[in-house]
């Protein structure tokens, strides 16, 4: 019985890994389509834009598809979109002015003409208008024209000043303009000459409205993913992504976004109680962080705006602001603000369930800590305060495995990284970062920090990443951060500072050692264990990636999936590192995807690894068919043997060992071919 239950719980694993991880190297987007925003029917399917994102409804067998980057599209945050029956086409204008084709097949075809085109005039994009197989863009500029059925530009017709909407009559193009009157050109005449446009009368406003049934119908409808595309600060734990998605920094930053907590578990999304102004009375928008409870995945606290936020199973427990807690207001001025800015950027949990928080901004608290009977203690350092008010942005704070907790001061008065010991309630403050060659590193904001498996403590700063030893901690006034040098390897002998001058973000480690760094407008960079090699470099202009700017970083350790919150939302990458284990056990080391189906050629993945463990690929009569050394807790093989031929079909054997050559343990690969 117990074989047979270790047996299911195997299948278990199995399947959820399957599902999540979906083959490594792959992407994922999690869009919402909760705000329906235009709805397009062409022949049996409906069109819907909704909350910037789409997705299509096909009336005859009752089918959903979504679209996303990932899925097909060439961009996203979507603007506009616009049948054309004469083509069956229908076209999709993005935010950047981006353009895709979308057929009945589901086909893409990209327009990329107008984004790339580097134009003085004003590009911005107005309305949309069909005509025959033409589709007339009304822009900052004038009129231009796709022709839809041959996927093209056709013609640009620059009057020299905004049109808000265009639509043709007979022979006559028309183009409406609130600033300049209603114009109009004969299409038989070249309308490239703006002298060949004539004004005929004053603007009048158009109101589209969309047809009443449709939108009923599609309230209907169910797509799936969040609620909404704001995901400013994740935390991956208890299987689950939990994620708050405003930002309010206080001086620079202040997205406005409603207050929201959006918790992603097996593929289901679940949307934690809003609206909270009613209960509260005071503004629930721009959550910044959140700490779950280590004893209860479904209890957790939520720092905002407007003061700190308990949840127990999606729904709102209580509610600390100055009136009932030893929270502050903000000071502005001189004066302590009230409860619509008790301004709470960091959160984060101990070893023994107390929650810490961070009070950004007061003038009588920084660090408080409330205990699992609910005893709020305050722990406030008056050696953070400049002026009598503490710092502005409190944010990212962690505790590392020496049981310190770790912090920063995302803001230029001062730019700081703080140390809290509370066993001693001693604290150490860094803001001043001369590296390894006394050069002081110019930083004017750091952002987050992180522990390394050797108790480095990474810290993100808008000039690039620096590193504190451990043999750095105890004077901060004396202390050299390291800036890691990476040789050119060309001769000259000379290095460079890793990602110098890079606005890091956000970061996290992965179950191989590896440094994920999140930038305000470049992307995403991983780094290898070692800090020596770029081992990616994602953008939008190279990957699935939703945006350059990435927010939040989240890793799943057991499936190595990597979430990247980004300011058009939420999308994901498959790495090939997991977290390793501590002993390896033929129950828990297994290969996915097993068995590997005719056509098949991406990676094959063994996880269940121990850290570097030996990982040999056999034939059932011992003939070595490919080896190497685990990444965290997972091996890659390609499916290719030494000489980098496809393997026959065949059942392979896996032998693995740790890096004292014990607990091996052997699994199978059947490969179809």
């Amino acid at each position: 019985m117990k074989k047979k239950i270790i047996s299911l719980l195997l299948l278990a694993t199995l399947s959820v890994a399957e599902a999540a991880a979906q083959g490594v190297g792959t992407w994922k987007a999690y869009m919402a389509y909760s705000d329906i925003e235009w709805i397009e029917r062409g022949g049996s399917m409906l069109y819907v834009l909704a909350s910037d994102n789409l997705y299509t409804y096909n009336e005859k067998d009752k089918s959903l598809q979504t679209y996303d980057k990932v899925t097909g599209l060439n961009d996203c945050d979507i603007d506009y979109i616009g049948w054309n029956a004469a083509a069956r086409r229908l076209v999709v204008v993005y935010a950047d002015y981006n353009i895709d084709l979308l057929d009945e097949k589901g086909n893409v075809a990209s327009l990329p003409d107008y984004y790339h085109k580097s134009i003085t005039a004003d590009k911005r994009i107005n309305d949309l208008a069909m005509s025959g197989s033409y589709c007339y863009v009304s822009t900052g500029f004038g009129v231009m024209k796709i022709n839809v059925a041959q996927g093209y530009i056709s013609d640009t017709y620059n009057l020299g000043f905004n049109v808000d909407y265009t639509y043709t009559e007979g022979s006559y193009v028309f183009a409406a303009s609130k600033e300049r009157g209603l114009y109009r050109g004969l299409t038989t005449d070249n309308l490239l000459d703006k002298k060949n446009w004539e004004r005929i009368g004053d603007y009048t406003a158009r109101t589209k409205k969309m047809d009443e049934e449709l939108v009923a119908l599609a309230k209907t409808l169910s797509p799936g993913g969040p609620r909404y595309n704001n995901f400013a600060f994740m935390r991956f734990s208890n299987n689950r992504l939990y994620t708050v998605g405003g930002l309010f920094k206080s001086g620079s930053v202040s997205m406005n976004n409603p207050g929201m907590v959006q918790v992603l578990q097996d593929g289901e999304w679940t949307i934690y109680q809003d609206n909270l102004s009613t209960i509260t009375g005071y503004s629930y928008t721009d959550n910044n962080c959140l700490a779950v409870d280590p004893g209860n995945p479904d209890h957790l606290f939520v720092g905002g705006k407007t003061g700190l936020y308990e949840f127990l199973k999606g729904q709102l427990k209580n509610y600390y602001n100055k009136d009932n807690s030893l929270l502050h207001g903000a000071m502005d001025r001189g004066q302590e603000l009230g409860n619509s800015y008790v301004l709470i950027n960091g959160l984060t949990y101990d070893s023994n369930g107390s929650l810490w928080i961070l009070n950004s901004q007061s003038n009588a608290e920084t660090i408080l800590e409330l205990s699992p009977d609910g005893k709020m203690t305050s722990h406030h350092k008056s050696a953070m305060l400049t002026g009598g008010v503490g710092p502005s942005v409190l944010s990212n704070a962690m505790f590392d495995s020496r049981g310190l907790m770790w912090f920063v001061n995302d803001n230029w008065e001062p730019a700081a990284l703080y140390c809290y010991q509370p066993s001693t309630d001693g604290l150490n403050i860094f803001n001043r970062f001369v590296n390894q060659d006394g050069t002081t590193v110019a930083a004017t904001r750091v952002h987050c920090v992180a522990e390394d498996a050797s108790q480095n403590i990474w810290v993100g700063t808008d000039v690039g990443p620096i590193v504190l030893e451990p043999s750095q901690l105890d004077n901060a006034e004396e202390t050299v951060f390291t800036q890691v040098k990476v040789p050119r390897n060309d001769g000259t002998n000379l290095a460079d500072y890793l990602l110098s001058g890079v606005d890091i973000t956000c970061m996290a480690i992965d179950g191989g050692g590896r440094k994920w760094f999140g930038t305000s407008s470049s992307g995403v960079y991983l780094i290898s264990a070692d800090n020596m090699t770029q081992v990616q470099h994602f953008q939008t202009s190279n990957s699935k990636l939703l945006s350059d700017n990435v927010m939040s970083i989240a890793i799943d350790d057991a499936s190595g999936e990597v979430f990247f919150g980004t300011d058009k939302g939420l999308c994901s990458y498959v790495s090939d590192a997991t977290k390793p284990i501590e002993k390896m056990d033929k129950d828990v080391t297994y290969a996915y995807p097993n068995p590997v189906k005719p056509g098949y050629t991406g990676p094959i993945t063994i996880v269940g690894l121990t850290l570097n463990a030996s990982v040999k690929i056999l034939t059932t009569n011992g003939i070595l068919v490919a080896e190497g050394t685990s990444n965290g807790g997972s091996f890659v093989w390609d499916g290719n043997d030494r000489n980098g031929k496809r393997v026959a079909s065949g059942v392979y054997m896996v032998a693995t060992a740790d890096e004292n050559g014990d607990n091996g343990t052997v699994c199978k690969i059947a490969v179809i071919n």
